[in-house]
């Protein structure tokens, strides 16, 4: 009867590379809607800047008429959901602000407190 050399099964090991893995997988989407993104604004600026110089000097209406910026405004509209999209709605108002402020309030109220004693 042969004997099979088998080295046991360890798994610790497979959770830990395929925690590494899952979180490469989710760094590398991430990286994709940031890149994503930065390609929508190039496109948006070079493409609007074409439209706004074309619209402006062959418009009848003049350079600032709604119809020059009328793609520019509603382009960014939805420049401004993709934003949201990649960076999330708490990128200005995310959690190290909010902790930030909680403790600049907590900061003023012991000084106010500290005052009146």
């Amino acid at each position: 009867m042969e004997k099979y050399n088998i080295a046991p099964y360890n798994d610790n090991q497979s959770k830990h590379d395929f925690g590494k893995e899952e979180a490469y997988i989710r760094a590398k989407k991430k990286l994709d809607k940031l890149v994503g993104f930065y390609w929508h604004l190039a496109v948006y600026i070079v493409v609007n800047l074409f439209l706004i110089i074309l619209i402006g000097v062959n418009s009848g209406d003049g350079f600032w008429s709604f119809g020059t910026f009328a793609t520019p405004i509603f382009w960014g509209i939805g420049l401004l959901f993709h934003f949201l999209g990649v960076f999330g709605p708490g990128f200005m108002f995310g959690k190290n602000w909010e902790e930030k402020k909680i403790k600049e309030y907590m900061d003023k109220d012991k000084e106010e407190h500290q005052r009146f004693q």
